[in-house]
C-alpha cells in the first residue's frame, strides 16, 4: 500500500496502481476498527451504533472497491448498510438518519477518471481527517499483513432516496417562482440526484451531462472555468434564470448568472448572508480567509458574527460546531448548513438559491453586482520548492501591512490585501489577492509575481 494515498482530509490515488481492491479491504477493516473503538458505552447500545454506512460514486471500479471495503469492515465484526451510488452529502444525511457509528464514500470528487478514493466520516457525519483519525486509519490499515479473514458482520442494503429527498426539500419554501434551471451534472452524481430530488418541481432543467459513462465530457471540476463552457452556452441559449455546475460526487457547485457570467463562490456566500440572518439573527456565519472582504462586510452589515476559518471541509465544519454557525461558505463551492448536521450540500445550497430568486424581483445579475466591488486576482498557483522560506520572505516585504500566519501567510492593508497558502500535496504556493480596483489588483499582483515568479 502507497503511504501517499493518505492525505489532510481523504484518501486518493489512481486505480488501481496505487489503489487497488487490496488496499480497500484493508482500509476497510481499519477503518472499521478505528471508528467502533470511539463509541462510548450509551452509544454501543444503540440499534445501528456498530454499523457502518459506505456508498459510492459512479466511477467504473467504484464497485468493486465497494465489495472490497466492506468485507473489510465484515472482517472486523462490523455491519455495514450499503446505501448504493449516491452523491456524498447523501453519506452525511445516512449516518445521522440511520444512528450509525460513520461511514465511508467512495469516491474521488473533482479528479480524472482514473482516480478514486475513501471520505471517511464518523460519529454525527464528523470528518475524518489527518488530525481526527485518519492518521489512525493509515496506521492499521499499513500494518495489516493480508486480506484474509472470516466475515462475520452482515451486509444489508438500503435505499434512502426519499428519505434524502424529503430532507432536501424541507427547506424549500412554498410557492416558489417556475424557474428555468441549466444545470451540468459533470458526468457526475448529479446526473442522477438532481432528477430524483427536483423532478416533479415546476422548475424546468436544461441538462448537460446527466449521463454516466465512465468518462468525462469535461474534467468534472466546476472551479476550472474552461468546465464552464457547456452551462453557461445552455443558460444563454435557453434563456435560464440562473446556471449551475457540480462536481463528481455533487458536494460543490458552481452557478453563473442569466448572462452567464461565473459569480465566486464568496459571492454567492455573501448574497446569502442576509438570507439567513433574517431567519437567525446574530447568529455566526463562516467563511474562509481566501473569501472577498465582502462577506465580512455583508455579516456585520445585517448584524450577524463572522467567523473567519482556515482552508478545508474538515475546519469549516469544526468552525461551525464550536460557534453554532447558521451557514458557511467556501470559496471552492462547499456550502455548510447548522440544520444539515453541521455538513455541505450541493443539493441543499440549489434549494435556497431557488428560494432567494423566487423572492427576489430582479434577476441574479441584479442581486451580485452589488457585491461585486473589489477587484480579485482568483486562485493562482506557483511553483516554489521551499514554500515556508518564499512566504516568510512575502512577511518580510510586506511587514507594513496587518500580517498573521492562520493558514499560510495573510498580509492585510486598507486598500488591498493577499493571502498565500502552501499546498499539502504539491510544491506549489497559492495566492489569492484582492484590491479595491482593477489598477491596483495588477499592481500588487505584479510586485508578488515578482517574488513568486510566474504562475504555473
Amino acid at each position: 500500500m502507497d503511504p501517499a494515498i493518505f492525505r489532510i482530509d481523504d484518501v486518493l490515488g489512481i486505480y488501481p496502481d496505487q489503489l487497488s481492491e487490496e488496499d480497500a479491504w484493508k482500509i476497510g477493516s481499519a477503518t472499521a476498527q478505528f471508528l467502533r473503538s470511539l463509541l462510548r458505552g450509551y452509544e454501543r447500545g444503540q440499534a445501528n451504533a456498530q454499523s457502518l454506512c459506505v456508498g459510492r460514486d459512479m466511477r467504473t471500479h467504484s464497485e468493486s472497491l465497494v465489495k472490497a471495503l466492506i468485507e473489510g469492515m465484515n472482517s472486523t465484526g462490523a455491519n455495514v448498510i450499503d446505501i448504493g451510488m449516491i452523491d456524498t452529502p447523501q453519506m452525511y444525511f445516512a449516518i445521522n438518519h440511520i444512528g450509525t457509528c460513520g461511514g465511508v464514500q467512495v469516491t474521488a470528487s473533482h479528479n480524472p477518471a482514473k482516480y478514486n478514493g475513501f471520505k471517511i466520516s464518523g460519529l454525527e457525519a464528523k470528518p475524518v481527517g489527518a488530525d481526527t483519525g485518519l492518521k489512525d486509519i493509515e496506521h492499521i490499515a499499513l500494518a495489516l499483513l493480508h486480506t484474509k479473514g472470516t466475515a462475520y458482520g452482515s451486509v444489508r442494503e438500503m435505499d434512502l432516496t426519499a428519505e434524502y429527498k424529503n430532507h432536501v426539500l424541507k427547506f424549500l419554501k412554498p410557492n416558489t417562482k417556475k424557474l428555468k434551471i441549466a444545470i451540468d451534472a459533470s458526468n457526475g452524481m448529479a446526473g442522477k440526484i438532481v432528477p430524483a430530488i427536483f423532478g416533479d418541481l415546476p422548475i424546468e432543467i436544461v441538462s448537460r451531462n446527466f449521463q454516466h459513462t465512465g468518462k468525462f465530457k469535461h474534467e468534472p471540476n466546476p472551479l476550472v472555468e474552461a468546465n464552464l463552457t457547456q452551462v453557461k452556452s445552455a443558460v444563454k441559449r435557453s434563456k435560464c434564470d440562473f446556471g449551475v455546475c457540480f462536481d463528481g460526487d455533487a458536494d460543490r457547485l458552481i452557478m453563473v448568472d442569466e448572462k452567464g457570467n461565473t459569480i465566486g463562490c464568496d459571492l454567492l456566500t455573501a448574497l446569502m448572508v442576509p438570507y439567513f440572518l433574517e431567519k437567525q439573527p446574530k447568529s455566526a456565519i463562516v467563511y474562509d480567509l481566501r473569501s472577498s472582504r465582502v462577506v465580512m462586510e455583508e455579516i456585520i452589515k445585517h448584524g450577524g458574527t463572522p467567523r473567519r476559518e482556515r482552508v478545508g471541509h474538515a475546519f469549516m465544519k469544526k468552525a461551525l460546531r464550536d460557534s453554532h454557525a447558521v451557514f458557511g461558505g467556501e470559496l471552492s463551492g462547499h456550502f455548510y448548513y447548522r440544520d444539515n448536521f453541521y455538513a455541505d450540500s450541493g443539493m441543499i445550497t440549489l434549494v435556497h438559491v431557488i428560494n432567494i430568486i423566487s423572492e427576489a424581483e430582479v434577476p441574479i445579475s441584479e442581486l451580485i453586482k452589488p457585491l461585486r466591488r473589489y477587484s480579485t486576482s482568483g486562485e493562482l498557483n506557483f511553483e516554489v520548492e521551499n514554500k515556508q522560506d518564499k512566504m516568510e520572505e512575502l512577511a518580510k516585504r510586506y511587514s507594513d501591512g496587518q500580517v498573521d500566519w492562520f493558514d499560510g501567510v495573510t498580509v492585510g492593508y486598507k486598500d488591498w490585501w493577499f493571502n498565500c497558502r502552501p499546498s499539502n500535496t504539491e510544491p506549489l504556493l497559492r495566492l489569492n489577492l484582492e484590491a479595491k480596483n482593477k489598477e491596483m489588483l495588477e499592481e500588487k499582483l505584479s510586485e508578488i509575481t515578482g517574488l513568486l515568479g510566474e504562475p504555473v
